[in-house]
């Protein structure tokens, strides 16, 4: 998942035409509602999205003498030109001007050692452009990690995910830190080591939280180094200079509650008793996904996010937007100024705090402190500009939690929103199969990626991708969040491991889903890799847990199969997901994290389940659905505990000819029979017009 895109176009060559057809997209960049769509691409109609909530589809009980009879699968081989293309290494990017120019500020402010994180002043994971500042200074496109330059160093530490990426990115400038290998250290460990003999480090404070600030202050000093310093003005910045991408501006719509399920005054309500119980006098809001949750608002400024560049402050009696106005449509204004929202210009809120700090200061006169809550992941800067410890709690985000549960409205959504995906999937692996083995088409990556979009945005409350594609062909595959690059990517192999990683966003939830397909014969270790995975993603799925149990606990059940062969992979089994909002959404997930240690799963939770193994320099696998947290039934309750188990919503089969079937149980065939009977009936109807499809999907979920 990325957060650099470019407008998509789609070139197929067959062996019978003698140019490409070319095909514009609206990409990325989320550009809501239809008409900013329009003015971006004025050459391409564009009809005007529905805001209306989509019924909900119910699974009908599918016999296998009901289903269709199925097609043999095709066998013939693509042309042996498209296999022999090479497989396109990812770029790197000559680092030593930029680091020679950072160095020199460095000297100019007494810095020895400058740490560029990759977040955003509101904690991003996903960030836009004009933020990638860790990108700029180490030419890493990753999502996750941490650049930190010395006067005669530079080292980027980032987790298993990226490995590979990192290695194939970073030029000779660059020593790459892998993140939970052993005897490995931390990027912090790394820092306090160099900082050793009185040496000062530096950060942007608004790039990093407080906590994090703390511990690594502690630690430099601890290790003989001088200080963690804040840093005014961004040194990258000021080397990026005039290249660097302007603040997105992009228009902020309002979410009615046919989508959102609860209004905003329901939701300051609730927040409002959680001020109570900390006995607090408001709660500073700073995570982009928390203000367009809670006011129900959604833009754009980060692509496949749809969210906005905002701060909130809510009291007991009042609440403050802060934000450009100019990018509020007339009814995200009227909707503000019905709930007696205030609206304040987005750069006044440092400003505004110091008025929240002389109130807390003259309250503490009178003997009684007056404490704000911001969330454990707001910056350092904003817990200095409100006074630092005296004034400030920092918990985890009370709306981060009441987001992670979804209401019905919400839940329906994404039940409905998955049955379309899954038909527009389902559409793409059919024509992808048709053209690599039929047509013998020669499609490369991006070329793929750009049709399943197509494929998606001709569906109800399509809006636009949740996050770029992982189109990845062959040894590309084994990039755990390897991103094609347009000019510069693979030719689709049918003779190799094919994994795409994608998801959209819809006015009523957000998707995210893999499949791993082979559309030749594959070779028995790639079948043995893919069936462990499948009955890693099959054992949690089918997991029953008493409320309480976290996604740490759970973790082992995706990996169990793998580990007995000796294999594993690296990166977590699951994250959140918003409702159109954020794809990776906390604070839930099922890993190793020890974040995931502190939040217990609970009903209306909405994850991943996402097992795979990855082989360097060959394949790699994966299959991730997403499922909803409910309570089950079951025969006793030890404890007079509910116990939960999951309901997943993704609608995309899963790849028989991948399958290695001896390796399943009976009651392991069972539950993909099933899953193959609700996948048929919830999106067989979208293909009364499409024999390719229909014939791929009645094959596809033929009983084992």
């Amino acid at each position: 998942m990325r957060h650099i895109w470019a407008w998509p176009c789609l070139a197929v060559f067959t062996p019978t035409s003698s140019s490409p057809s070319l095909r514009t997209l609206a990409a990325c960049s989320l550009a809501f509602p239809a008409r900013n769509l329009a003015k971006s691409l004025p050459s391409r109609r564009v009809a005007p999205f529905a805001l209306s909530a989509a019924p909900f589809r119910a699974a009908t009980t599918l016999t296998a003498a009901t289903q269709p009879q199925p097609q043999p699968r095709p066998r013939s081989v693509a042309l042996a030109a498209a296999a022999a293309l090479p497989y396109q290494e990812m770029e790197t990017v000559n680092t030593s001007a930029r680091l020679a120019a950072l160095r020199s500020l460095m000297k100019e402010r007494n810095i020895d050692i400058y740490v560029v994180p990759s977040e955003d002043s509101h904690a991003s994971e996903y960030i836009a452009a004009c933020d990638g500042r860790r990108e700029y200074i180490s030419g890493f496109s990753g999502s996750s990690g941490t650049a930190v330059v010395t006067h005669d160093k530079a080292a980027l530490a980032t987790d298993g995910r990226y490995f590979n990426q990192a290695a194939k990115q970073l030029d000779q400038n660059w020593l790459l830190l892998k993140t939970g290998l052993q005897d490995v250290p931390t990027w912090q460990e790394w820092v306090a080591t160099e900082a050793a003999a009185g040496k000062v480090v530096g950060v942007d404070p608004t790039l990093i939280s407080s906590s994090i600030a703390g511990k690594l202050d502690e630690s430099i000093k601890k290790n003989g180094g001088a200080r963690l310093e804040a840093v005014t003005g961004n040194l990258v910045d000021l080397v990026w200079g005039s290249a660097r991408p302007p603040r997105p501006n992009q228009e902020v719509f309002f979410l009615s509650a046919n989508y959102s399920g609860n209004d905003t005054e329901t939701k300051l309500v609730d927040l409002r008793k959680e001020l109570v119980k900390k006995k607090a006098a408001g709660f500073v809001v700073s995570l982009l996904d928390d203000i367009a949750w809670l006011f129900n608002l959604r833009g754009s400024d980060i692509p496949y996010n749809p969210v906005f560049f905002s701060y909130a402050i809510v009291t007991k009696d009042s609440a403050t937007l802060y934000i450009d106005s100019t990018k509020l449509t007339t009814a995200s204004q009227e909707y503000l100024n019905s709930i007696k929202v205030s609206v304040k210009p987005y750069d006044e809120l440092f400003a505004d705090t110091k008025a929240l700090v002389a109130d807390a200061e003259a309250t503490a006169e009178s003997g009684s402190i007056k404490k704000y809550l911001i969330a454990s992941k707001a910056s350092w800067a904003l817990k200095l500009a409100l006074g630092g410890g005296k004034f400030v709690e920092e918990i985890r985000s009370p709306i981060s939690d009441a987001k992670a549960v979804k209401n019905e409205v919400e839940l329906n959504g994404m039940i409905n929103c998955h049955i379309r995906d899954g038909a527009a999937l389902t559409q793409f692996f059919a024509w992808l199969e048709d053209q690599l083995i039929n047509k013998k088409a020669v499609i490369d990556e991006v070329a793929a990626a750009d049709k399943l979009e197509e494929f998606r945005s001709k569906h109800k409350d399509f809006v636009g991708l949740s996050f770029d594609t992982i189109s990845s062909t062959g040894p590309n595959g084994a990039v755990i969040h390897y991103k094609p690059e347009r000019g510069n990517c693979s030719v689709i192999d049918p003779t190799a491991v094919y994994l795409c990683d994608s998801g959209a966003q819809y006015y009523d939830g957000t998707t995210d889903v893999t499949r791993t397909l082979h559309f030749g014969t594959p070779k028995p270790e790639e079948k043995h890799a893919y069936t462990l995975v499948l009955k890693g993603n099959i054992a949690l799925d089918k997991a029953v847990f008493p409320k309480g149990t976290n996604g740490f606990a759970i973790d082992v059940l995706a990996r169990q199969f793998l580990w007995k062969s000796g294999l594993d992979y690296r990166h977590g089994t699951g994250h959140g997901v918003g409702s159109f909002l954020n794809v990776h959404e906390g604070p839930i997930g099922i890993g190793t994290r020890k974040a995931y240690v502190d939040v217990s799963l609970a009903p209306g939770n909405v994850l991943s389940i996402e097992p795979g193994y990855y082989e360097d320099g060959a394949y790699g696998i994966r299959i991730e659905n997403l499922a909803i947290v409910r309570e089950v039934q079951t025969e006793h309750k030890f404890g007079d505990k509910p116990y939960l188990g999951f309901q997943h919503i993704t609608m995309v089969p899963y790849c028989r000819n991948l399958i290695d079937v001896t390796l399943l149980t009976e009651e392991e065939k069972e539950w993909l029979n099933k899953s193959h009977q609700e996948i048929f009936a919830n999106i067989e109807h979208y293909f009364k017009d499409d024999p390719l499809a229909h014939a791929w999907l009645v094959r596809e979920t033929q009983p084992f």
